[in-house]
């Protein structure tokens, strides 16, 4: 099996893990929905980036992906707070997704709608989707950033 399809399988398994108390709200819910498309920026040459485009791409959202030479500038111009910065940003349905956010949270903000920039995962936390190294796991927290750049806790995961 090749590193890929491992992170897949993890990927699938740490969201299956996931406690969720909105309903239905997981990758397979979104199959049997009509879902956004969803434009990612990412450097050139990430393989991160890439898992967690496929990541993303398996729920059955429709990507394209462009690679910018200039992130910091991409981030500037979506509005994401310098200190939430990770290595892609995506945007979704008027909303931007920075780093490795796992799909059911997306569903959940598309779902909920609230009046937001969007949700990060800073840095880049091993476990995180995209970010799967087997027998390393890290907490980590999606921060659901408010149109004042002030954040709050999303989603919790891993630990």
């Amino acid at each position: 099996m090749n590193r890929r399809n491992v992170a897949l399988g993890i990927t699938a398994v740490m969201l299956s893990a996931c406690s969720r108390s909105d309903g239905d709200a997981s990758p397979a819910a979104a199959s049997s929905r009509k879902l956004p498309g969803v434009m990612v920026h990412k450097s050139e040459g990430c393989t991160c980036c890439e898992l967690w485009v496929e990541h993303v791409r398996a729920a059955g959202f429709t990507l394209q992906v462009q690679e910018v030479s200039n992130m910091a500038a991409t981030k500037e111009r979506m509005g994401v707070p310098p200190a939430m910065g990770s290595c892609h940003t995506a945007e979704v349905d008027g909303y931007f997704i920075e780093g490795h956010v796992p799909v059911a949270d997306m569903l959940r903000l598309l779902d909920q709608r609230p009046d937001a920039r969007g949700l990060a995962v800073p840095g880049m936390p091993l476990g995180s989707p995209g970010m799967e190294v087997p027998g390393q796991n890290q907490p980590y927290e999606v921060l659901l950033v408010a149109r004042d750049g002030t954040s709050s806790v999303f989603a919790r995961h891993g630990g």
